[in-house]
């Protein structure tokens, strides 16, 4: 049976928030929130990784106990894909991966019991994929000549009423090694973990963002 890892995209030249994956976030560099996350969870992974193209950033990782991949200039720009990282982890690491499991340094805060969670939905599920998603209960509607027109729900409709609605919250994602050199991380066929909580709401990449989880996390402590 292969390896199960944990690969964690984290490259430099954030430019909205910058060093934003070495930004302090609660007295500790963000990215090693998602190290930390991921060594709570050493039962099911075998391995973490950071992939980047940054020498401070394999620093902190290194200093808290990642394994780092040096990143090409290729695949470390703006138009960079994640499943261009991931592929290039394997292609380095070989074939006896078997699971990736991809926590994005951006969504530092995770549920406790996520991962083991997620992980025995995959496996039961019998999945090639898996990724989290949270319901969306907000009322949409697109502009068309001035006009507003809604997406979800009928004018007048309570909002309980609303079509069930999900999007994608990038807390983790678990996919077989063979999808992603296939190119893919999920798609149509991927098993949606539903998380309903509000960490699911925290994705880093302004100061607004920062302090919002900063807000989430203190409240979190004062329970």
């Amino acid at each position: 049976m292969g390896k199960t890892i944990a690969i964690i995209p984290a490259r430099g030249g954030s430019k909205r928030l910058p060093n934003k994956n070495i930004i302090d976030f609660n007295g500790l560099p963000l990215l090693v929130h998602s190290i930390n996350y991921a060594k709570d969870n050493m039962d099911i992974i075998d391995d973490i990784y950071v992939s980047t193209d940054d020498k401070k950033i394999k620093s902190v990782a290194i200093a808290h106990g990642a394994k780092v991949l040096d990143r090409p200039s290729e695949i470390s720009d703006d138009n960079a894909t994640t499943v261009a990282v991931l592929k290039h982890a394997l292609q380095l690491l070989g074939s006896d991966v078997e699971c990736v499991i991809l926590l994005q340094a951006t969504n530092p805060l995770r549920p406790k019991s996520l991962l083991k969670d997620a992980y025995n939905a995959f496996k039961i599920n019998n999945c090639d994929s898996l990724f989290t998603v949270s319901r969306d209960h907000k009322k949409y509607g697109k502009i068309k000549d001035n006009r507003f027109l809604p997406f979800n729900y009928k004018i007048g409709q309570r909002s309980q009423d609303l079509e069930q609605l999900y999007y994608e919250n990038g807390l983790l994602y678990i996919t077989n090694a063979q999808l992603i050199m296939d190119n893919i991380i999920f798609n149509e066929e991927s098993f949606p973990y539903v998380v309903n909580h509000p960490f699911a709401k925290v994705d880093i990449d302004t100061l607004e963002d920062l302090d919002y989880a900063e807000y989430l996390i203190s409240k979190e402590i004062g329970r």
